[in-house]
């Protein structure tokens, strides 16, 4: 939705996911002042673009908990040459650092300052257009600082080069970035290591796209037919040829003995089949850490330990995933081990889970994943406690989990 609002002319979006998150998106954008067009029952927004320019000079945002939002945001709103503008969220944002972002933002030119504590939202940015010219990242707590930056340099005055002296966090999330910024228009030069990107000074152009369906919310699925005895589940609409990085969750639950179906546009998992059985693995998953939470559960239905490395962002998401998987996982009966940034999950004995009511911490990942274990929980199962906030970014989740348990 940013990239059509920086674009110029109508952009037309049809398979739009409507949810908290993008509900905040939408909102910002009409109340900055973007002429936009949104066909809730054809799930489809059209919106005319202005070619990087903020049509509102003055404005208060508040994003929720919307990280996907309020960062890429932060970074438009310094294209605007006078605007002024205030950004907020929800009080967990508030905790949710930005500084990295912000300091970047400010060596190519940008004038912000923060409401309340450094390095957090609030925040406060003055008008001054970005001049461009060399950014060098250090490893980001966030791929979303990444995203943000790519995303409004075309409109710079001069080429963007972001450099990067470590490693990129969520790697997939920024090279689907990389294939957004092409869609619409935009060249980037970059080698494949990313070791460093160039963004010429260019223009957005509007485009009829039809969004993908979510890889993130295929994966809960996925993970249930990997875990239920007998038990296929087929993802239309993702398939090697997609933009996610997230579709290689169906590669991880392969490696731990589920079946794989994997075609150009379509994914089918199957439950290990000839008595088999899952089986723990030891595994980076820096590239998509999204999906931990998901493998954290399907680890509680395999045979020996799994360790998930490298995610130590877990702790500056939606709440402190690290720490919340140790609580509930140990309520369910596993054995729950972080060193660092890594999580060692040992199954309940005979991978019997306990049941055991889930806190969820206002985190829709903590209640989606959580859900698929209920699926293998004796009476009276998994409760999950304030299911609702699953509406962040997948309100239908449980609806469409219940089609699937009737079947």
């Amino acid at each position: 939705m940013l990239l059509a609002a920086l674009a110029e002319g109508e952009s037309t979006l049809t398979h739009l996911l409507l949810s908290d998150d993008t509900r905040h998106m939408i909102a910002a954008l009409k109340d900055l002042g973007f002429e936009l067009q949104l066909d809730e029952p054809g799930n489809q927004l059209r919106l005319i673009g202005r070619s990087g320019i903020i049509p509102s000079q003055q404005c208060r945002l508040h994003l929720g908990n919307a990280g996907t939002a309020l960062r890429p945001l932060t970074a438009a709103l310094c294209l605007s040459k006078t605007g002024t503008y205030q950004i907020d969220g929800e009080p967990r944002m508030r905790q949710r650092p930005i500084g990295e972002l912000v300091d970047a933002l400010r060596l190519m030119g940008a004038q912000i300052t923060y409401g309340a504590n450094e390095g957090y939202p609030p925040l406060h940015v003055t008008g001054n257009g970005l001049a461009g010219g060399q950014v060098t990242l250090g490893t980001t707590q966030s791929s979303q600082f990444i995203t943000s930056l790519l995303m409004i340099g075309p409109y710079c005055e001069h080429d963007f080069f972001l450099r990067f002296d470590g490693d990129i966090t969520s790697r997939s999330y920024v090279e689907m970035t990389i294939s957004l910024m092409k869609i619409f228009g935009v060249d980037l030069e970059c080698d494949q290591r990313l070791d460093e990107i160039k963004v010429p000074t260019s223009r957005y152009q509007a485009v009829t796209y039809d969004i993908e369906p979510d890889a993130s919310s295929a994966s809960y699925f996925l993970a249930a037919a990997a875990i239920i005895p007998s038990s296929r589940c087929t993802i239309q609409g993702l398939g090697k040829n997609s933009l996610q990085g997230d579709v290689g969750f169906a590669d991880v639950l392969h490696q731990m003995g589920a079946g794989l179906l994997f075609g150009p546009d379509f994914i089918t998992v199957m439950a290990p089949s000839g008595g088999q059985s899952l089986h723990g693995i030891d595994i980076d998953m820096n590239h998509m850490p999204d999906m931990a939470q998901t493998l954290a559960v399907v680890a509680l239905f395999a045979q020996g330990p799994t360790i998930i490395r490298n995610v130590g962002n877990l702790r500056v998401k939606e709440t402190d995933r690290m720490v919340a998987l140790q609580i509930e996982l140990t309520k369910l009966g596993a054995n729950i081990v972080i060193d660092g940034d890594m999580i060692r999950i040992d199954p309940p004995v005979g991978n019997k889970i306990k049941p055991a009511a889930i806190d969820t911490y206002d985190d829709h990942r903590m209640a989606m994943s959580c859900a698929i274990a209920g699926l293998r929980s004796p009476e009276p199962g998994v409760i999950i406690n304030d299911p609702t906030c699953v509406n962040k970014t997948f309100p239908g989740f449980f609806g469409y989990l219940d089609r699937l348990r009737n079947q």
